[in-house]
């Protein structure tokens, strides 16, 4: 592959709705260019994006895939990232990378939530946008249905360009706008043929020129000349027509849409001409912003500047070892330099570099500013900034959403926690929504990710590339026991057995207080026991703690003092007083009315405002405590803050997300224990209670 200047390449992400044809399309423009020689199918599980093992058991998309063609002169760099709400981050790195979304929408089921996420993403992040209206071969398919929810939803930038003319409920051509002319497709190739009139359709011509008109006024908005040209009712040439929709993309104020179908290639030519002459190069917006030491600098596309460079990926692949994908927003990446990690402040050497199509891999020597491309072996990792010792710049790291779905995981086969500690390290490197540590209260290892799926496919790997296997279950809660009054009770260990016996005798008040460690002091009067003996008592008072008299919890609270007790002279020990100790203070938490503590967290959630009422519902049904709502920051959603049993909040993402189509989310905090309801200790106590 040749080697192409930032002038000539265009890096678009792939996003919108599960099941709206990212990967399809995909497909159809890698095998319309020649970058492949088939057409793969989804269902077939041969597409050059969904290539792993998961990918095409599951028929979708499970992590964001690179793939490159070559087209009159451009490289074209395509990010197909997933749809599904729980590969979230996988969309957000694709984003990132990019240098326009395009988004996909479906003409059969129109708009839905995951177009939303695409676009606000995009917006968000300054990213001009493009619509892809798909799936124009299925007979349910109505592209104008969708075209008017597009305009009624993301608004009047909503600019239409490449529109299908319709007779007898099919598509009998294609009108690009810009050029006003119509094609139509003979075996999968385009052929120019009439406009249409009235006698394709009564209403198609009137439909073309209003369409046509409503480009124009987009136009008109992009400049001020245009804007007077168009007010004096002189046509636009096709030239003004293409800059000023360039134009207005990158300045966020025109969204174009087209229309495919990926089956049967129709419109597929129409798109990539779109591709080529309306989507920007790195060198029109690909400015981006950077600290250096304590200053914020912008860092230009050119390639006569110091090296910089994004980690916005990693894979680990358990043949070719660490992948990391990187886009390169200055200077030129070039194998056997040394560079910096602004990150970590490590030097390290560049090994092999390679662009991909899916998992097909194509040499480099190096890659100019504006490219994306393929680093193996390095020990950079997602969010690192590789730059020139010359210029230590570092980029903003992308933010993805916080693990929110746990469950508590132990290897299946004795021994191999290692195995399973290493590739969940490789994991995390891979994917920063996942997270897996140990629990400080219960020591289980707890995997928490976005949701059920994206868990599963975790675990699918740990066992299908790693050879970990795991078995899954509820985390435990995290429960604690204390006492609610003071009492004072006598613990006596004697026992003899010739010899030397074992004699501690004490008497011990113990109280409820505010700590969660045992507060020990001593009152004895006389001697009664030794002050040798004190450290005994205690610690067999601290070893007590860890196991409660009910369930075998944890004991916080408590207050101990050491009034009284005896000893003997020669019987007696330091072994005999601790487990004197440990007696007084099992009998002492049975008399003092013991109960169970249950952690309660600080929870957020944000919402559609059509559904606050369903969540608060909702929490009230998990014996929640809703403190208050107010509108988000982004119109349309609800802020709902509450106080929640951690031991009701298992399955409350998933329940979240279908109650909002995905729409809402939420995060919680620890915020204190309270004392778990009386209805519900039996069945804790029962669920969880020590078998001595």
């Amino acid at each position: 592959m040749k080697r192409y200047d930032n002038t000539h390449i265009k890096n678009i992400a792939l996003a919108g709705h599960a099941g709206s044809g990212k990967t399809s399309l995909t497909e159809a423009l890698l095998y319309a260019t020649g970058a492949t020689d088939r057409l793969g199918k989804v269902l077939d599980g041969n597409t050059v994006s969904d290539y792993t093992s998961e990918e095409i058991k599951r028929k979708s998309s499970v992590y964001t895939s690179l793939s490159t063609y070559e087209k009159d002169g451009l490289k074209i760099n395509l990010l197909d990232s997933p749809g599904l709400f729980d590969y979230e981050n996988e969309a957000a790195e694709a984003i990132n990378a990019s240098g326009c979304v395009m988004i996909t929408v479906s003409g059969k089921s129109g708009v839905k939530v995951g177009t939303h996420k695409a676009y606000d993403r995009a917006r968000d992040e300054g990213k001009p946008t493009m619509f892809v209206v798909t799936k124009l071969d299925d007979d349910n398919a109505n592209f104008y249905n969708t075209l008017t929810q597009l305009k009624a939803e993301f608004g009047p930038t909503v600019c239409p360009v490449v529109v299908p003319v319709i007779a007898d409920r099919k598509i009998v051509s294609y009108v690009n706008l810009i050029e006003m002319k119509a094609y139509k497709y003979v075996d999968g190739k385009a052929v120019e043929t009439d406009m249409p009139d009235g006698d394709v359709s009564e209403k198609m011509e009137y439909r073309i020129d209003g369409l046509r008109e409503a480009v124009s006024e987009a136009v008109a908005e992009t400049d001020e000349a245009l804007f007077e040209k168009f007010f004096s009712g002189e046509a636009f040439t096709q030239k003004e027509l293409t800059d000023g929709i360039h134009k207005g993309m990158n300045e966020g104020i025109i969204t174009p849409v087209t229309c495919v179908s990926s089956t049967t290639m129709a419109g597929v030519d129409m798109l990539m001409k779109e591709i080529d002459l309306l989507l920007p190069a790195p060198t029109d917006n690909d400015t981006k912003e950077a600290t250096q030491g304590d200053d914020i600098v912008e860092i230009k596309n050119d390639e006569s500047a110091p090296l910089a460079a994004f980690v916005f990926k990693t894979v680990a692949d358990p043949f070719v070892g660490k992948m990391s994908f990187i886009k390169v927003h200055a200077g030129v990446l070039k194998t056997g330099t040394e560079i910096t990690n602004a990150t970590t402040g490590a030097t390290e050497k560049v090994g092999k570099l390679v662009y991909l199509v899916g998992k097909k891999q194509i040499d480099v020597t190096e890659v100019p500013a504006g490219d994306i491309c393929v680093a193996t072996k390095m020990s950079a990792n997602t969010n690192d900034t590789l730059c020139d010792a010359a210029r230590v710049v570092k980029f903003e790291p992308i933010s993805v959403p916080a693990p929110c779905y746990n469950l508590a995981v132990k290897a299946k086969a004795q021994g191999d926690e290692s195995k399973i500690s290493s590739a969940m390290q490789r994991l995390l490197e891979e994917d920063l929504t996942i997270s897996y540590k140990q629990d400080e209260e219960t020591l289980e290892m707890i995997l928490s990710g976005l949701g059920g799926l994206h868990l599963d496919s975790v675990i699918g790997r740990l066992k299908d590339v790693f050879g970990a296997d795991v078995t899954t279950a509820e985390p435990k809660i995290a429960y604690k026991e204390t006492i609610r009054k003071k009492v004072k009770v006598q613990g006596r260990h004697k026992k003899q057995s010739g010899g030397h016996g074992q004699f501690g005798d004490v008497w011990i008040e113990f109280e409820p207080c505010i700590s969660d460690e045992l507060i020990f002091e001593e009152k004895v009067v006389g001697g009664a026991v030794p002050k040798n003996f004190f450290p005994a008592v205690e610690k067999g008072l601290q070893e007590c703690m860890k196991k409660g008299v009910l369930a075998g919890f944890p004991v916080v609270g408590v207050k101990a003092i050491l009034v009284d007790g005896s000893y003997h002279p020669v019987d007696s020990s330091e072994m005999a007083f601790k487990t004197a100790a440990s007696i007084a203070f099992k009998e002492g938490m049975k008399q003092a009315e013991p109960m169970l503590l249950e952690p309660i967290g600080s929870l957020t959630v944000t919402v559609p405002d059509e559904n606050t009422g369903d969540v608060i519902g909702e929490l009230n049904k998990r014996r929640g405590r809703v403190l208050g709502m107010e509108p988000a920051a982004k119109k349309g959603l609800t802020v709902v803050t509450a106080e929640v049993p951690y031991a009701e909040m298992f399955d409350f993402t998933l329940i979240l997300r279908q109650m909002t189509q995905g729409r809402g989310y939420f995060s919680i905090e620890r915020a204190r224990y309270d004392q778990l309801p009386a209805n519900l200790v039996a069945e804790v106590i029962a669920k969880n209670a020590v078998v001595e």
